[in-house]
């Protein structure tokens, strides 16, 4: 059985960011998603559970990070070409976010990435492992 992940965001505005990663073409699994938190699926075995913040504070002791002020994890999804990467990040640029980061070239990685409307960073990449260098 294929191991699935859930990553758990903590949001301010439910609507705004579920309109926000639909412009993006994100969809939600309606089962899994209500007022409270939003199931958003990036992949068969990949899912971003949106948590509006008084429910994301039932699950921790720990105060919640302000994703503005201070970064408490990068979102890493792979894309399949360079151009997905860009047309992502235009997407979200579109919808509200910002890039605060200009693209990254390396030959055969390609990478771009944005913050979402609370702050999270996510960053898209484009690998060509065949031209990848060789390890030491």
């Amino acid at each position: 059985m294929a191991r699935k992940i859930f990553v758990n965001l903590a949001v301010k505005d439910m609507k705004r960011s579920q309109a926000f990663f639909r412009a993006l073409g994100f969809d939600f699994n309606p089962q899994f998603t209500n007022e409270q938190g939003a199931c958003m699926v990036v992949s068969e075995d990949i899912f971003v559970m949106l948590l509006v913040e008084p429910f994301f504070a039932t699950f921790i002791k720990k105060p919640i990070s302000d994703a503005k002020k201070a970064t408490e994890v990068l979102v890493c999804l792979s894309c399949d070409s360079r151009e997905e990467v860009d047309a992502l990040v235009k997407k979200a640029l579109a919808a509200g976010g910002t890039a605060p980061n200009a693209p990254q070239d390396h030959g055969f990685m390609y990478g771009h990435g944005f913050e979402d409307l609370d702050g999270h960073v996510w960053e898209l990449v484009w690998m060509d492992p065949k031209a990848a260098p060789p390890q030491a």
